[in-house]
Formats: structure tokens, C-alpha cells, sequence
């Protein structure tokens, strides 16, 4: 059984822990489990439940409204995409179908919202932003490999074939070779990346997942490859993504590189020939880090 600190759920939420807190104690909602040392913590179920209750109050539910509410009611109002918010509510589906190794409601969901909004949108407002919280969970120990792996099979199989019916249409000379370091097994990400460089007219070379730097210098002295792009999730080869961002931009010196991914979002200062890409909207403005 999985589980969470105040601090995951809020990450996961976009509810306050203060917030929480309050709520636990004015109205009996999002109620903690504690350990015999009192630390708080919430399993799975707790998860799910408060991600559906922060999904109804995001969409303008008032707080004394929802704890008039049962748990069914609750489940019954978060199945229904009528909200401003809708994007939230697939992820936060594709995350409970996800921990739940639920495939046929994965399958489903994923397949409704790519039919209803078009991959594209679906990539920037669900894909993205589930990969972000499934990330988090995976640095924070809260997601088993096995549960990563079964997201992102379900996931990668619409990409690829996505992937491969772009027509090549290449613009300028600039050329990507994708990868992540040695120790990030991470592949996905690299695969949405993708798909939107070939939709901009980037020429990208998909080196793969758990690339040693060795293997980079060996591509790179066989091909004329303009630009080094890597994703980072975690990484257990290096003490500090930092060290790995400076001896990889020591070692390809003339080249520029583009690394982007939540294992990154504390760097604040980097080599001279490196962009951190810190957000979707980031990501798709490209040309201007290129």
C-alpha cells in the first residue's frame, strides 16, 4: 500500500497543506491517517479522494457544499467533464486508473480525451501534466516501476504510431539527438518530445533511454548532430543532476543543449551552452533556445 505525506498530496493537489489541515478539523474532510510516532500520512484511497473533492472546489464548489456530500456523490459529479477545469480531471483519471493498474479505465479515458480533443491538445493539458505528477510520485518513492511502466505502455503505443504518420517535412539545419543520462530509464517523456519536434520541422534522432555520455560522444563524432536534448526524472548515477549538466556541457562544448524534466526545476545556474526548459509552453516555443 502506498503512502503519502501532507506535502506529496499537496503537490499532487493544488490544495494547500494549511488548507487541508483546516478542513480535517472545521468540517471532518481529507481526514490523515497517523503513524504511532503521529506523523500524518494518506494511503491510495485517501489520494483519489482528495484529488476528486480538489477537483470539485477548483471548479467553484464552495467547501460547505462538498462535505454535504457522500463519497459516491462525489465520484458521480468528478465523472462528469462539465467543468473549466476538465484537463485536470483526466489526469487526476488517468493517475487513479494508473495506481489502480486499471487498463480498461486508462485505455478508456486516455482514448476519450485524445478522441475529443485531438492529440496535440490532449499532449499539452493531460499528457504533460499527468507524466509531471507521475514524476513526482517516482522521486518521491509513491509509484512502483511496475505502475510507471504500465502508464506509459498504454501511452507510448499512441505516440509512436502518432510519431511515424508526421510527414517528414524538415525546416533549417538544425539537427536533435534525444536521450536521457545514464540511469533515467524514463522513456516516454523522450517520445512526446518528439513527436512535437517532428510536428515543428525539427530533424530528431531518438538515441534512446539510459545513454551513458560515452555513447553520446560516439554518435556525435559519426554524425553532424547540431543540438544534445536529454529528460530528466531522476537519475541514481550522479549525486546531483547539476554535476551531470556541467561534464556534459564541458564534453560538447560547441554544441547547445536542451535538458528539461522535474529532477532539474532546483537548478538555477547553468553552463553557458545549456537551456533549461522549465514548462510545456517552454517546450513549444523551442525555436528560441535553438
Amino acid at each position: 500500500m502506498h503512502h503519502f505525506t501532507i506535502r506529496d498530496v499537496e503537490n499532487l493537489s493544488g490544495i494547500k497543506a494549511h488548507t487541508l489541515r483546516m478542513w480535517e478539523q472545521r468540517y471532518g474532510l481529507c481526514v490523515c491517517k497517523r503513524r504511532k510516532s503521529q506523523h500524518r500520512y494518506y494511503d491510495g484511497e485517501d489520494l483519489k479522494h482528495i484529488l476528486r473533492i480538489a477537483y470539485l472546489y477548483h471548479n467553484g464548489y464552495r467547501i460547505s457544499r462538498i462535505v454535504q456530500l457522500s463519497a459516491q456523490e462525489i465520484i458521480q459529479l468528478t465523472s462528469k467533464k462539465s467543468g473549466s477545469d476538465e484537463y485536470g480531471l483526466s489526469v487526476n483519471q488517468l493517475l487513479e486508473a494508473g495506481l489502480d493498474y486499471n487498463q480498461e479505465q486508462f485505455e478508456n479515458s486516455f482514448h476519450s480525451t485524445v478522441l475529443t480533443m485531438g492529440l496535440e491538445n490532449s499532449i499539452e493539458k493531460v499528457i504533460y501534466p499527468f507524466l509531471d505528477k507521475i514524476g513526482l510520485l517516482w522521486m518521491t518513492g509513491h509509484v512502483l516501476p511496475a505502475q510507471e511502466h504500465f502508464c506509459s505502455h498504454l501511452i507510448q503505443k499512441t505516440i509512436i504510431a502518432s510519431i511515424n504518420a508526421l510527414p517528414a517535412v524538415y525546416n533549417g539545419h538544425q539537427k536533435l539527438l534525444l536521450f536521457t543520462p545514464e540511469g533515467e530509464n524514463h522513456e516516454l517523456p523522450l517520445l512526446v518530445i518528439q513527436y512535437i519536434m517532428k510536428r515543428k520541422g525539427f530533424k530528431t534522432i531518438l538515441l534512446g533511454k539510459n545513454t551513458s555520455m560515452d555513447v553520446v560522444k560516439l554518435y556525435c563524432s559519426q554524425q553532424p548532430i547540431t543540438h544534445l536534448y536529454f529528460h530528466l526524472v531522476t537519475n541514481f548515477t550522479y549525486p546531483h543532476p547539476a554535476e551531470y549538466l556541467g561534464k556534459l556541457a564541458a564534453n560538447f562544448a560547441e554544441k547547445k543543449i536542451i535538458a528539461s524534466g522535474p529532477a532539474l526545476k532546483n537548478i538555477k545556474e547553468t553552463p553557458n551552452n545549456v537551456s533549461i526548459l522549465r514548462s510545456f509552453q517552454e517546450l513549444m516555443s523551442l525555436e528560441l533556445y535553438l
